[in-house]
């Protein structure tokens, strides 16, 4: 049998974050869960409380958007609608922010985002479950569940460069680009130095 090659010191640490990914997994599975209350959000059709949002499942991923003005939270919920289809064969899933169910809607359609939409406004529903104790509008993702008719919330993640969640900030690693070195845009358009229609009421 030959034998297995040797590993480069960035291939062991890489085998060691893996490592330390399923103790992660384990130790929030752990977690005692919290109840939560029925929040109200509203959409386009009209207001939906949390238990609407589960659409008949045990788990919600609520992903938490700091809404149209975060080419961060863009990036995000670009690779999370990529494989939206699988993760929606596990657990309802649906993208939060406070912008108004309008505003949410021209983004999803300019982005071809597939999400459940919904809006919290900025009012309790941030203040008591954001991603951090201490509240706010940050990125991330809060888990809910139901169980003998109550909701709980059983884990919660900050979006962050670097972070699990985000493949792009890993590739970039791999090529040698920080993450000081690369900011996301909303698009990558660049306008060329002569325009053959002449220019007129163009915009960035």
């Amino acid at each position: 049998m030959s034998e297995m090659p040797a590993m480069s010191d960035a291939q062991k640490l890489e085998m060691e974050i893996m490592q330390k990914s399923a103790e992660l997994a384990a130790l929030r599975k752990a977690e005692a869960p919290r109840d939560v209350p029925d929040y109200k959000f509203r959409t386009l059709t009209g207001e939906v409380a949390l238990s609407d949002l589960f659409a008949g499942r045990d788990k919600l991923l609520a992903i938490h958007n700091m809404g149209q003005g975060c080419r961060y939270c863009t990036l995000w919920a670009d690779g999370i609608n990529g494989i939206l289809p699988h993760l929606e064969d596990a657990m309802a899933v649906a993208l939060l922010s406070k912008d108004a169910p309008d505003v949410q809607q021209r983004m999803a359609s300019n982005r071809g985002w597939r999400f459940t939409l919904a809006s919290h406004g900025g009012g309790a529903y941030l203040d008591e479950q954001s991603v951090f104790e201490s509240g706010g509008n940050y990125p991330g993702a809060v888990v809910y569940e139901r169980k003998d008719g109550k909701m709980y919330r059983s884990g919660a993640c900050a979006f962050g460069p670097g972070d699990l969640y985000s493949p792009m900030w890993h590739f970039l690693s791999l090529a040698g680009i920080g993450q000081d070195e690369w900011t996301p845009q909303f698009n990558y358009w660049s306008r060329p130095q002569k325009l053959e229609d002449g220019g007129e009421n163009i915009r960035d």
